[in-house]
């Protein structure tokens, strides 16, 4: 059965002015399962419209009324869960029991995570020069917030703009992809149950020219991406001055020393790669392995792969599910033959896997003796790829490290707690994990990048949705 899907436009379900309609086709299944109404720049301007309104009384709400709000949406989809994760399956290809009933529960924690984070949203007393004077500091919310967010995790990622941006006080415009929207729509349902102000909340797919509009719109106060590096700077080049929150492309490195627990590093570092068929900013894009332990570390690896279980993303015994996407499977066969073409040594996979429903099912692959100069090594590859290069010592480990744009996450792995800091002093990433994968993520640390990619946010980020605002009080002129 079909699903005809509808817009949730200033709080009210609606298919919107457009005349265009996707076609939902499951990666998982090759199957048309919905079909999702496209936002037209009519719809756009009535989202702000309403946004602007309901956020002018909604500021003035007290941070733990909106607190409570919260909280109410979680309980609504805390019992909708394993239906939400269903969906998210069945658009995005991720397996559901491994991971997709998971993820809509961690996503849930950035509604209670903000809600009890903002009742602690302090300001400031300032001293001041003169006896009389009381200064003071409040944070206040921006206004009207675009939130545009990827595919490869659907409800996630909106969630990371839509929790925080509500628990401060702002309305929140969601532009989701129009192939992995459902899941998202499907939670706004919570949103009507807890009670959120109409037109707060609005979630409308479309395609760039939708986001173009939205974070160009004049009655939008700040802008929230999800994405490739390469639409982020568009995005930048588009907004202006206005407030915005960027997340993008990662190239993580795993380094692996010659003190390192091996079979540790290689399980991590396996799962780093496989884990959401390695769509994920964080993944482990290379591994970068001291020389004296590489033979030793590539054959606990190549031990690792086989636990690696490509399938039905329905079924229970699956970890690894499709691609979402033609055009990242196709840049997996591009990064692929480049690596071959350069030399190195393609040991597993190395192709989309045969049999599947759709040909978006792709081998675990696993690269050696990777020059820094191939693709697969230099660019984000997105997709369930596991490419070792080797360097010398500790002091070539880092400097491969830091030869790239992309500095999101990296992960070290050795015994020594000295070596550790070592690392964490030297590689130019905003988050550096010890002994643990590239993918080690909580919803609530600080999270963003280096090496001119990134802005970070995370728990901190009430507070970069927020405005500061001093108010100074003259006592000495009060009667």
């Amino acid at each position: 059965m079909v699903e005809n899907l509808k817009l949730y436009l200033a709080g009210e379900w609606t298919e919107g002015t457009g005349d265009e309609v996707h076609e939902l086709i499951s990666p998982a299944t090759g199957e048309h399962v919905a079909n999702v109404p496209l936002a037209a720049p009519a719809d756009i301007d009535r989202a702000v419209a309403a946004a602007r309104e309901a956020q002018a009384e909604y500021r003035h709400w007290s941070a733990f009324e909106r607190a409570d709000l919260l909280h109410r949406i979680a309980d609504a989809v805390e019992s909708d869960v394993t239906e939400i994760a269903r969906i998210q399956t069945l658009e995005q290809g991720k397996p559901y029991h491994a991971e997709s009933v998971a993820d809509i529960a961690e996503a849930n924690q950035y509604f209670t995570n903000s809600a009890e984070d903002v009742k602690r949203l302090e300001g400031r007393v300032i001293p001041t020069t003169d006896r009389n004077k009381r200064m003071f500091t409040f944070n206040r919310p921006v206004g009207v917030w675009a939130a545009i967010t990827p595919w490869n995790f659907p409800v996630t990622i909106p969630l990371e703009y839509i929790g925080p941006g509500l628990a401060t006080g702002n309305a929140v415009i969601a532009k989701p992809p129009e192939f992995t929207p459902w899941g998202l729509l499907r939670l706004a349902e919570a949103f009507d149950a807890a009670g959120v102000p109409k037109g707060l909340v609005s979630i409308i797919p479309g395609a760039g020219e939708i986001g173009e509009q939205l974070v160009t719109h004049a009655g939008v106060d700040a802008v929230g991406f999800t994405g490739s590096s390469e639409t982020g700077r568009r995005i930048i080049s588009q907004m202006g001055i206005k407030r915005s929150i960027m997340e993008m492309s990662g190239n993580g490195p795993t380094i692996v020393t010659d003190d390192a627990n091996l079979e540790a590093a290689a399980e991590l570092a396996v799962y780093g790669a496989y884990y959401n068929a390695g769509q994920v900013c964080c993944a482990t894009e290379r591994v970068i392995v001291v020389d004296s332990v590489h033979d030793e570390f590539l054959d606990l690896v190549l031990k690792a792969s086989g636990s690696i279980r490509l399938g039905d993303p329905f079924d229970e015994a699956t970890n690894m599910g499709p691609l979402n996407n033609e055009p990242t499977a196709a840049k997996m066969d591009r990064h692929i033959a480049d690596a071959a073409e350069r030399g190195a040594a393609i040991l597993t996979g190395g192709g989309r896997a045969a049999g599947f429903p759709t040909d978006l099912y792709y081998r675990f692959t696993v690269i050696d003796q990777v020059p820094e100069q191939a693709l697969v090594a230099r660019d984000e590859s997105f997709g369930p790829v596991l490419p070792i290069l080797v360097a010398a010592d500790d002091d070539e480990a880092v400097a491969i490290a830091n030869r790239t744009h992309l500095g999101l996450q990296a992960a070290v792995f050795t015994s020594s707690l000295r070596r550790a800091f070592w690392y964490a002093d030297r590689v130019r990433s905003g988050t550096v994990v010890i002994n643990e994968s590239t993918d080690f993520w909580e919803t609530f640390q600080p999270f963003g990048g280096a090496a001119g990619t990134d802005t970070g946010w995370g728990r901190g980020s009430l507070i970069e949705f927020t405005d500061p605002q001093t108010v100074v009080i003259d006592i000495g002129n009060v009667r």
